[in-house]
């Protein structure tokens, strides 16, 4: 099963912006998340609904960032792409007439809700300042090696 990355690509995107200034097209986005404008496009639309992002048309335009990183957490992130699910796992059927697979449901669906609340509790708990701040201290430490972001 294909796990669902776009959390993960649009912190990187986000992060990227943050350092460096002016704005970036949908097409610097796409490549630096590897896929197509039109979902660059779609995705910041709902960064931009919520205010994290601003976006100026025609020559010179782009996306910028529009938030405060202190106040920004990967949780609204995350609620800003539409809460996708956070686990891969299921249950086998939903309605089960088995009254074994409904003990294993109610088993499974318990532990599920807890690791999701977890999850969701955690992600709450980081900023993206405090991403920002994990990536300067990164950097600080390969400077000496001119090594950049992206390792190379």
């Amino acid at each position: 099963m294909k796990r669902d990355s776009r959390l993960s690509g649009v912190l990187h995107v986000l992060l990227h912006m943050a350092q460096q200034p002016g704005p970036f097209t949908s097409e610097t986005l796409a490549k630096a998340m590897d896929t197509n404008p039109v979902v660059i496009r779609r995705i910041m639309a709902g960064l931009r609904d919520l205010g994290y992002v601003r976006s100026e048309k025609g020559h010179g335009g782009g996306w910028t960032l529009a938030c405060d990183l202190s106040k920004v957490t990967l949780r609204d992130v995350y609620v800003a792409l539409g809460s996708p699910a956070l686990l891969a796992m299921g249950n086998r059927t939903e309605a089960p007439g088995c009254l074994v697979e409904q003990a294993v449901n109610a088993a499974l669906e318990k532990a599920f809700d807890d690791a999701e609340a977890l999850l969701l509790a955690r992600l709450g708990e980081v900023t993206l300042a405090m991403l920002g701040e994990d990536l300067r201290k990164r950097l600080g430490s390969r400077k000496i090696h001119h090594i950049s972001a992206h390792g190379a």
